[in-house]
């Protein structure tokens, strides 16, 4: 809904992570997200709308954590907002100053309030100052979809994003931990940045998204082929996955850990978390005519012991 005064409708933007007050009334949830002593289900603490919008900041519309800033005529405003609006109260215009919202930053220390993330399974109830702290690490937020090919900005959890790459992307879906795979491209000589999901793969109760990818390594075109596990890191770890390529007699092996999902193909591939092929060896695999790129990649998934 617009704020009535366009100078502060393209302020809105994803709340800033900042860290609470630090006392003995704070719970801190950072080293262990969702502790069973800590996600307990407690009594429901029924928080007013009301409640809900005085912690509201005007401009960006995300929740305020302190320091709470207030002009003099008492509107507050979160202290990410206050650089933004030079000073004046987004309200009434008067100039804000240097006066913290007190009373206000104590009302929300006393407030307990339900992970927002409830609906795909967290049910711990947090302090209002560790709510946010939390939700950016709680196991049950859910997942980007994992689909290179285009900025996709559909989530969900691991069925939901599985059927959706299935129906939506078109991507190949492959039961077993074994695959063999052919690149060929017409122009070797064209490498723009290009990237593919290539498979999915379902085996031991798990799934893994196969990826290639032609970029540009500072002035060298090189391919990248890597894989990433659809789940968390701490998961991802228990497997282990091998890639080769090759051709005219030689061979390239690459053996590594899939990557969870919550890293983006980008990082991953900027990482160098992969097998890497620099365009000449390509070529060479592909029958050293240099006039057609065909890799053939074979590969092997499986669980460590």
């Amino acid at each position: 809904m617009a704020s009535g005064n366009p100078l502060f409708d393209d302020m809105r933007s994803k709340p800033e992570v900042i860290d609470p007050p630090q006392n003995e009334d704070m719970m801190d949830v950072g080293e262990s997200v969702n502790d069973p002593a800590q996600t307990a289900l407690k009594p429901n603490v029924t928080v007013s709308s009301s409640v809900r919008e005085l912690l509201e900041c005007p401009v960006c519309l995300n929740a305020m954590y302190p320091p709470i800033h207030q002009c003099s005529n008492g509107h507050t405003l979160c202290s990410g907002c206050k650089p933004r609006v030079h000073n004046r109260c987004p309200t009434c215009r008067h100039e804000l100053g240097n006066i913290r919202c007190l009373a206000l930053e104590k009302v929300a220390a006393s407030l307990e309030l339900p992970c927002k993330y409830q609906s795909f399974g967290c049910m711990g109830i947090y302090p209002y100052y560790s709510k946010l702290k939390h939700e950016s690490q709680c196991v049950f937020r859910p997942y980007n979809c994992p689909y290179a090919g285009s900025e996709c900005t559909v989530i969900g959890d691991i069925p939901y994003l599985v059927a959706h790459l299935k129906d939506d992307h078109k991507v190949d879906m492959h039961n077993g931990s074994t695959f063999n795979h052919r690149y060929v491209k017409s122009n070797p000589h064209e490498v723009e940045n290009a990237t593919w999901m290539l498979t999915v793969f379902s085996c031991f109760g798990q799934y893994f998204c196969l990826h290639f990818e032609a970029f540009q390594l500072g002035m060298a075109p090189v391919y990248i082929a890597f894989l990433r596990f659809m789940g968390d890191d701490n998961e991802a770890k228990n497997y282990s996955y091998s890639l080769e390529v090759g051709g005219n007699g030689r061979k390239m092996i690459w053996q590594g850990v899939p990557r969870s999902i919550r890293d983006s193909h980008r990082k991953v591939r900027d990482s160098f978390d992969g097998l890497i092929i620099q365009r000449n060896m390509a070529l060479f695999f592909s029958g050293g005519d240099r006039k057609e790129l065909k890799l053939r990649v074979t590969g092997r998934i499986w669980k460590e012991q």
